[in-house]
């Protein structure tokens, strides 16, 4: 994990995913272009922010963790760029659509 991505803390329901890279090249060796990849829906969670707040003012705690696999939508999501030019994406967890066992 990046240590920029380490101080960065989501805030309540919000969610830190690095997306997964994208397939370049086939096994024989064949190189895919860019507008023939598929996007990239599944990711790793990087950091997770305390939970969303119910009626009552208490946490509810989230449901994924760190280095959990997700499955995500495949529009939505807030783009952040940290100091190492590595990007990553902010999802509320409400959106993430699913948790990938391995």
């Amino acid at each position: 994990m990046a240590a920029a991505a380490r101080k960065l803390i989501p805030l309540f329901d919000r969610v830190l995913i690095q997306k997964a890279e994208a397939i370049t090249k086939t096994k024989g060796g064949i190189v895919i272009p860019e507008k023939a990849q598929g996007k990239v829906i599944h990711g790793t969670v990087i950091a997770v922010g305390p939970g969303a707040r119910n009626n009552d003012g208490k946490h509810v705690p989230p449901t994924v963790k760190v280095g959990d696999k997700v499955l995500l939508p495949e529009y939505g999501g807030t783009k952040v760029e940290l100091e190492e030019s590595k990007e990553f994406h902010l999802y509320r967890e409400t959106d993430i659509l699913a948790k990938l066992n391995e």
